[in-house]
């Protein structure tokens, strides 16, 4: 696309630095070097993906602003499709600010979040489902994160999505053959024949449809809530997953008040690890106040590890906790082991709904047990081997429904085929399917859309 303004912003995150990039696309690109560059032997014309050394000057009092790198890029090869400017300053706030200014005043404006992705996208140098993995690969919190991102990036999902696509075109048009000649001599294919072909390109779209509980979870992980009553050790827990003292331990019931909560990778899935007050009977307003929040926080967490005493035989605190507990997937935690055990796991098996993983007995004090306490929340988490991780996934709520309502659309066609429903209404069942599908990679997302997904970014990229 072209005829369109000049674009510029900072590119690098705010703070001091090595090194600072400004990044300008658009028609003036070369233009703006050439009002704002200097070097000791003139330039008659950048070389496309070079790297240039001199200053950047204000052209108009002739002050040197800084000693740069400069790259011209040419387009269509760049990451936006156009031409593009890249200038590397030293990493001050202040010097990246009194660049961009005169970058602005050279004949760019302010560039809007996401921008330069968005311009990749319409310049046809990304679908739409590879630009949200940018989002995704710059978000990434795990190095598992990062390479599924990598993976949407190089255009795994899209090759997937293309493939089903080409699928229903078929589909339709062995549907719409049969409308064109169905007078015709000769044709010997009833419309709906292909019932077998609807079912597999159905369940294909229910199949990648069903990545995205791991796609997600891989993206965003979950809450984790560590709940139980006072000195159980939910403290000294927390420091022990995360390797450091994030919290402080103290034999004193009631030490925590407040919410700590810290991200942990646990293979490869980012757990956000809450330590909450001790549940009892406040004996104050304030901790009172803190247990209040624990039971909010229990209501919204994706699961829960239920700390006991394995010291200690199960209290009615133990109990009445437990019992309130079965709405969430949780794992029973066993502190103590390096004590002498009085708790009863009978009586603890009984009280836990069906389905709920064994107990995992741990010393937080000495680390004993983490391992495989680790390894239980990783298995409750994605509840399927790390092996059977699909080669595409998807991550993003809004490529579920648009699957699932493709797969919709498919299943009416499917069904009034073999119930004799007009070939014609089965075609614009078929043409719902691709819309919807296109929802995903761009072809037939609406610019409301595309705005709202292009504001999640950060100005600069």
């Amino acid at each position: 696309m072209t005829g369109r303004d000049t674009i510029a912003a900072i590119s690098t995150p705010p703070g001091i630095g090595g090194i600072g990039l400004i990044r300008i696309s658009g028609t003036e690109a070369e233009g703006i070097a050439r009002r704002l560059f200097r070097t000791a032997r003139p330039i008659d014309a950048f070389l496309s993906h070079h790297l240039y050394h001199g200053e950047i000057v204000a052209p108009e009092t002739g002050a040197v602003l800084d000693d740069v790198l400069i790259a011209f890029l040419r387009g269509p090869h760049t990451y936006t499709g156009e031409d593009t400017l890249e200038i590397s300053c030293h990493g001050g706030p202040l010097i990246l600010r009194t660049v961009l200014a005169e970058v602005l005043r050279a004949g760019a404006r302010p560039a809007e979040r996401g921008e330069f992705t968005k311009r990749a996208f319409l310049n046809g140098r990304l679908d739409l489902s590879q630009a949200e993995a940018v989002f995704d690969l710059i978000s990434a919190k795990t190095p598992e994160g990062l390479s599924a991102a990598v993976d949407r990036l190089k255009g795994k999902l899209s090759g997937r999505i293309e493939t089903i696509r080409n699928a229903i075109i078929d589909l339709l048009a062995g549907i719409e053959a049969a409308i064109d000649f169905a007078e015709d001599d000769g044709v010997v294919e009833a419309p709906g024949a292909n019932l077998l072909e609807f079912q597999a390109v159905i369940d294909d779209l229910h199949a990648l449809a069903a990545t995205y509980r791991r796609g997600r979870i891989i993206r965003e992980g979950i809450g984790v809530v560590i709940a139980g009553r006072p000195n159980v050790g939910k403290s000294s827990l927390l420091n022990r997953i995360l390797g450091e003292k994030r919290a402080i331990v103290t034999p004193i019931p009631g030490t925590t008040r407040d919410f700590i909560e810290e991200t942990v990778n646990i293979g490869g899935i980012p757990v956000r690890l809450t330590d909450t007050a001790g549940i009892r009977p406040p004996e104050n307003a304030i901790e009172k106040e803190g247990i209040d929040l624990v039971w909010e926080r229990l209501v919204t967490t994706d699961a829960i590890l239920v700390l006991l005493d394995g010291s200690m035989a199960l209290t009615p605190e133990d109990q009445g906790l437990l019992l309130q507990m079965h709405a969430k997937p949780m794992i029973p935690v066993i502190n103590k082991s390096d004590l002498p055990q009085r708790l009863d796991e009978a009586l603890l098996r009984g009280l836990l709904p069906a389905g709920t993983p064994p107990a995992v007995r741990i010393s937080a004090k000495y680390g004993d047990g983490i391992d495989r306490l680790t390894a239980a929340i990783h298995e409750m988490i994605l509840a399927t081997p790390a092996e059977e991780t699909p080669a595409a996934m998807i991550a993003d709520l809004r490529h579920k429904i648009a699957l699932e309502r493709a797969a919709e659309c498919l299943d009416r066609a499917q069904d009034g085929l073999r119930d004799g429903l007009p070939s014609e209404l089965a075609a614009l069942e078929v043409r719902e399917a691709l819309d919807s599908l296109g929802e995903i990679t761009g072809r037939t997302t609406s610019e409301e859309v595309l705005d709202r997904i292009f504001a999640n970014f950060c100005v600069g990229k």
